[in-house]
């Protein structure tokens, strides 16, 4: 069976397809919408999800003109120590 998902805001909407689907013949299942929460866990790291509205336009002044490779930085920085 296909399954579609619909996102409405009006609780009327459910109730129109409800009633459609009884006369076309499709079922109409109502699941509440999740809230995502914005901690999640990676190998037993807590990850917190990022804030869109953030302006990293102050960071530009710090890194830009510094002749900065990321395949350079990795090389040099990111290595394991040890």
């Amino acid at each position: 069976m296909k399954e579609v998902i619909i996102k409405y805001k009006s609780s009327k909407t459910l109730e129109a397809l409800k009633d459609l689907g009884k006369h076309l013949g499709f079922s109409v299942s109502d699941t509440p919408t999740e809230k995502k929460d914005k901690k999640t866990s990676v190998n037993g790291v807590t990850v917190i999800k990022g804030d869109e509205t953030v302006d990293f336009s102050g960071l530009r002044d710090i890194f830009t003109g510094k002749g900065l490779d990321a395949i350079e930085l990795r090389r040099s920085e990111w290595q394991r120590k040890g």
